[in-house]
């Protein structure tokens, strides 16, 4: 076993925890807030519940197979576990692209004026909210239900050729023609949803920095000079779609290599997970980033933090 496998394996461990406690702190967190404090309940908040779930399992299936590979033990998916694993994390990942979709087009029809053409479909939100997560399943579970005919478990670790890429688990007869149509789908697919994604947030970002530049003229030189909320918000959001661009398209980078070269580079299967479940792993902390309740329990934290440290020094 080689040391560097041992090295990127604790690593893919480290990142395993830091994206389920992430997701899974996050998603108690609406939990809590559903069950105990339903005043600070949004309808937007289903669609952050859908995304931490899928963000866990994506982490999951992706990471486990190659941590195990990492550390050297053979065989640990058969053709029925490479048929499960890869269903479900093609599933998973596409659910994640749909939902972020979602997320930004809501967030679009929400903050448009009312003078806007899209404002009609202000009312329609709260109806279109089940239907839309139900829409996303319904089409991954139709697409990706192709892929449990074409993959199986590896038969050769030095395998050459057009193949999946994963520790465990290939292809079969994924470069043939018969297979164009599939690749296709997944693609366009792929492309309609990230599309949207990027239109609907430079959409919003426009919104927020005409608001911006309409609310200088109201404010003092002193006010104005401060770090607005319409500000926050737009940081926010450059910073959730770039990560998600940016970490979508080196991810397919990588994949796409993999599959069309002919000779394949040992560990590329283990980078790749690594960047597949970076935009999920931190994914919640930019969600918690302006969540109000986080920042009422962490401002309530440091106040009592400091309240203990004068009581002990004084004491």
């Amino acid at each position: 076993m080689l040391i560097s496998n041992v090295i990127l394996g604790v690593f893919l461990i480290s990142q395993l925890c830091v994206g389920v406690i992430g997701n899974t702190s996050l998603f108690i967190l609406y939990i809590y807030i559903f069950f105990f404090m339903p005043h600070f309940k949004k309808l937007i908040d289903m669609f952050f519940m859908h995304l931490t779930i899928v963000n866990m399992v994506t982490i999951v299936f992706i990471l486990i197979p190659d941590i195990m590979a990492s550390f050297g033990v053979p065989n640990f998916l058969d053709d029925v576990g490479c048929k499960v694993v890869l269903c479900i994390y093609r599933i998973s990942r596409g659910l994640s692209i749909s939902t972020t979709c979602i997320l930004s087009t809501f967030q679009a029809v929400t903050v448009t004026p009312s003078n806007s053409q899209w404002a009609w479909l202000k009312p329609k939100l709260s109806t279109w909210t089940f239907s839309s997560l139900l829409c996303s399943w319904l089409i991954n579970l139709a697409i990706y239900g192709y892929m449990v005919e074409t993959v199986m478990a590896k038969t050769n670790s030095t395998h050459v050729g057009r193949v999946y890429l994963h520790a465990y688990c290939q292809s079969r007869n994924l470069g043939n023609q018969n297979s164009r149509p599939f690749i296709s789908i997944i693609s366009m697919y792929d492309l309609f949803y990230v599309s949207i994604m990027m239109w609907t947030s430079l959409y919003v970002v426009i919104l927020l920095y005409r608001h911006r530049k309409r609310a200088q003229y109201l404010r003092s030189t002193s006010l104005s000079s401060q770090q607005s909320p319409e500000l926050r918000a737009t940081h926010s959001i450059l910073l959730l779609v770039s990560c998600f661009v940016i970490l979508y398209w080196l991810n397919n980078f990588i994949t796409l290599y993999g599959f069309y070269a002919q000779t394949k580079i040992p560990g590329l299967e283990a980078v790749n997970a690594f960047w597949a479940t970076c935009y999920p792993t931190i994914c919640p902390f930019l969600i918690m980033k302006n969540n109000k309740l986080i920042l009422h329990f962490t401002s309530s934290f440091s106040a009592l933090r400091m309240t203990c440290f004068q009581r002990a020094r004084h004491g």
